[in-house]
């Protein structure tokens, strides 16, 4: 069911929007860590690694899809919020037939570069197998994530954060079921674990499409929308593009940061890929608030009430703080008993956690400034400032870069896994500060 965001108190408003997709958020990670811990336990710690290796790559190809989704539905909650009805359906459809050439257009480049990227990436000669088999079977399936997270997206747009939650439920579900099926009882390995997450994305996907097509009657598409608009692919593209850019540049610099780490051999790429999870796990919140000042700014830009948007920021970046000093505590708290679930019982779990450690004792810290990242990124996103996203990927591939080109020249793991740290503390500060040069500029125009 639709919901309009542009009347209501906004903190309560954008509460009720962020559970439900805060909850996906913790599923989609539950049943990534449930690949990792089957593939651990039931395989072998070099295959944990293996799966974590290719970590910042998986990044990149899920950081693409969300950007560009997310970029191609900004449009929609535009529309939505301006009471445009057509206009909605119109840049719904628009959406989905620029992300089927997207989606083509980013599985032929992962799978053609996918050898060269991981030798790059300093992948051990003993889990390159693994690796290569796991991500390259992830990258075949990218329509399916692209697919889901389109629809996810599109939903929230015009106000449903729950169906998706329910759908992605689901597919959380069946993911275990395929994971001890093709895992434990095939012998399938990595390739299963990457087989299994593929085909549950695919299933949460047509879900959406049935639901969409039977109760969403204002996303519904007419047969003669079936065309690419010029005008709509404009803007869509203008928003979409610079978005997965920034998600790739992002990505790359988290790759440089992997590569860094790869040197130390596959038990420390096993400890930082447990503490990964655990980070991940931590974090689900932020980019679900992000996804819902997507939508929130959208429509609110799109009634023309900057006041709310402003408003809507503040209370978003007062409920990111609460739960960063939260999750930051049981960060610290929880790690040893969490990772202890990645690993067989016979396996020396000591060997693994100062590896684990000393990642999540310089990134837990910095997770508000993480928070601030998301909102603002998002908002000036939905008010149509695509730009800013290049630039704060870049400032988080110059830091994340610097830190890794630095640890390997003095030979520190610990600066090696710092490189979050520092991408976040710097790029969250000038999220926020371009976010009040950008509020103050349109409420001036508005002014006038």
């Amino acid at each position: 069911m639709d919901r309009s965001m542009t009347s209501g108190r906004p903190m309560g408003i954008i509460i009720r929007f962020v559970i439900p997709i805060f909850l996906g958020f913790i599923f989609q990670q539950f049943y990534n860590m449930v690949d990792s811990v089957i593939v651990g336990r039931f395989v072998s710690p070099n295959a944990l690694a293996a799966v974590g290796s290719t970590g910042t790559i998986m990044f990149m190809i899920m950081g693409l899809a969300n950007g560009m989704t997310t970029g191609y539905t900004v449009l929609i909650s535009q529309r939505f919020g301006a009471g445009d009805m057509n206009g909605t359906r119109k840049a719904f459809v628009n959406a989905i037939l620029l992300s089927i050439i997207s989606t083509v257009v980013i599985t032929v480049i992962a799978l053609a570069l996918m050898h060269p990227i991981l030798r790059i990436m300093n992948t051990p000669d003993d889990i390159y197998h693994d690796a290569y088999a796991y991500i390259s079977t992830i990258c075949a399936g990218s329509l399916a994530l692209i697919a889901y997270n389109l629809l996810a997206s599109s939903l929230r747009a015009i106000g449903d954060s729950k169906t998706p939650l329910y759908f992605l439920i689901i597919a959380a579900l069946l993911n275990i079921v395929l994971d001890l099926t093709f895992i434990i009882g095939l012998h399938m390995g990595t390739f299963g674990a990457a087989l299994a997450t593929d085909l549950s994305q695919g299933v949460s996907a047509l879900l959406c499409i049935i639901y969409i097509y039977r109760r969403v009657n204002i996303l519904k598409p007419q047969k003669r929308d079936w065309r690419l608009d010029s005008h709509y692919s404009k803007l869509q593209l203008g928003i979409g593009i610079p978005m997965a850019l920034q998600f790739g540049i992002t990505a790359s610099g988290t790759m440089v940061m992997q590569s860094s780490i790869n040197i130390y051999g596959s038990t420390a790429v096993g400890g930082f890929t447990a503490a990964g999870k655990v980070v991940n796990l931590m974090t689900a919140g932020f980019p679900s608030i992000g996804q819902t000042m997507a939508a929130y700014v959208g429509q609110n830009y799109g009634a023309g009430d900057l006041e709310r948007v402003h408003k809507g920021t503040n209370d978003a970046l007062l409920l990111s703080v609460i739960y960063s000093v939260l999750m930051a505590v049981l960060s610290f708290t929880m790690l040893p008993y969490i990772i202890s679930f990645f690993f067989d019982s016979g396996v020396d779990l000591g060997a693994y956690l100062p590896y684990s450690r000393a990642y999540v004792n310089v990134a837990a810290p910095f997770y508000i400034t993480l928070g601030m990242i998301f909102i603002y990124r998002n908002a000036m996103q939905s008010c149509g400032y695509s730009m800013t996203s290049l630039a704060l990927g870049v400032m988080e591939l110059a830091a994340r870069f610097a830190t890794a080109f630095i640890s390997m020249k003095i030979g520190s793991f610990q600066l090696a896994v710092a490189g979050d740290g520092t991408a976040w503390v710097t790029t969250g500060i000038l999220a926020f500060v371009m976010f009040q040069v950008i509020i103050t500029k349109l409420k001036k125009n508005a002014a006038n």
